[in-house]
């Protein structure tokens, strides 16, 4: 269970490095701003620009809440709130959890 929620926790948080593909020309690039692109760059991952945290913006704007927004920003900085709110038994932390997850798979499809 604790290696699945590990991986959980890296695929989200490793949207915002790496990536060294350049852009192919004519390409959109999506960027926006708020807690969620805060959090990455603060974060001081390798491979963290402001157009890849940018872009996980754009991604969490468009499928999580600005309260899931400012929840998720909190686990850049403390992984280990993840493992808790992951962990927890409550609907309502299932339910938020259902939905980081399918943002962390759209932000993967939309900046990788």
């Amino acid at each position: 269970m604790r290696a699945l929620l590990c991986v959980s926790i890296f695929a989200v948080l490793s949207a915002c490095g790496g990536g060294g593909r350049e852009s192919s020309p004519g390409a959109v690039t999506r960027v926006a701003s708020g807690p969620i692109a805060s959090a990455c760059m603060a974060a001081g991952r390798r491979g963290a620009t402001r157009e890849k945290c940018g872009c996980i913006q754009f991604a969490a704007d468009q499928s999580l809440s600005s309260s899931d927004q400012r929840r998720g920003a909190s686990f850049f900085g403390n992984p280990e709130l993840a493992q808790d709110v992951r962990l927890s038994d409550t609907p309502a932390a299932d339910a938020f959890w259902e939905r980081w997850s399918n943002f962390g798979k759209a932000a993967r499809q939309i900046c990788d």
